[in-house]
């Protein structure tokens, strides 16, 4: 096999023979693992909404949750209406969100919506922000603090 390789070495890969002792076990579930977790992507995470959710993004600060709070009710609420139930906007309602994908809604906050009137908030918020808003959104929002 030396001998072969140091003659031929573009044959290289194709005359490696295979191991000599048997293949273990080792490793048997990693595919079929493998397989199980790309189906469950496929399928939408198989209630992805409900494990994000699980997973809490951390609370701002008091003071930028009342601001974040104020700019969804005023700036949100100027298309998605005041009260978050619709208007030149969709609902911003739990009912209304609940079977869109979490990482989808913080994306439509942080980068907007070609071509319609949803702008993007990325220069106002950063990630952990939108994944608030969005965990906000998917319990009810608060109301804004007088």
């Amino acid at each position: 096999m030396q001998h072969l390789l140091a003659t031929h070495p573009r044959r290289r890969l194709f005359q490696l023979s295979p191991p000599a002792t048997k293949p273990s076990r080792e490793g048997v579930f990693f595919l079929p693992s493998i397989r199980i977790g790309l189906a469950v992507l496929a399928l939408g995470g198989l209630g992805a909404g409900s494990l994000a959710l699980a997973q809490e993004p951390p609370a701002p600060s008091p003071e930028r949750s009342r601001e974040l709070i104020r700019m969804v009710r005023q700036d949100c609420g100027s298309c998605h209406g005041l009260t978050l139930r619709g208007g030149l906007g969709s609902p911003l309602l739990p009912e209304t969100l609940r079977d869109k994908p979490p990482d989808g809604l913080k994306h439509t906050i942080l980068l907007g919506r070609p071509g319609t009137a949803m702008p993007p908030w990325k220069t106002f918020l950063n990630e952990a922000e939108a994944d608030w808003i969005v965990a906000q959104l998917l319990r009810g929002f608060p109301e804004e603090s007088k």
